[in-house]
């Protein structure tokens, strides 16, 4: 999709949506299906196995739940959560990450959030959570 409040949904393995543009939303469900926005308030969220996703843009999140799904932001007060299994985030100047930590039966062991800025969270940098709660940086 592209232009103003043009959004993008899939379903399915490897079904990616891309939007670009201002409230531009995309949203998929499977396993390896990525959504990836760009734009003010354009978000991302995907669910399924090694699903990520990624926006750029003020205001833009993203938000994963599934395993090994990564969710990255670049825009100032965007905000990206990665809720899933051995997952990780990373986000830009003047946004903040949320992380879980779990088990590999799915139980909660920790939950964090930070603005990047604070409590060691760096710009632009990827980061777990291991299960005392800490912040793990994680290469590239």
């Amino acid at each position: 999709t592209s232009g103003e409040g043009a959004n993008a949904a899939t379903s399915g393995y490897r079904a990616n949506a891309a939007t670009s543009g201002k409230w531009a939303n995309a949203a998929t469900s499977g396993y390896r299906a990525n959504a990836a926005t760009s734009g003010v308030m354009a978000n991302a969220a995907t669910s399924g196995k090694w699903a990520n996703a990624a926006t750029s843009g003020k205001w833009a999140n993203a938000a994963t739940s599934g395993d090994e799904a990564n969710a990255a932001t670049s825009g100032k007060n965007s905000v990206a959560a990665a809720l899933g299994f051995n997952s990780k985030a990373k986000a830009g100047e003047g946004g903040a990450i949320c992380l879980v930590c779990r088990d590999e039966d799915g139980s909660i062991l920790a939950i964090r959030a930070s603005k990047v800025g604070e409590n060691g969270v760096k710009a632009n940098t990827w980061y777990s959570l291991n299960a005392s709660g800490e912040f793990v940086e994680e290469a590239e």
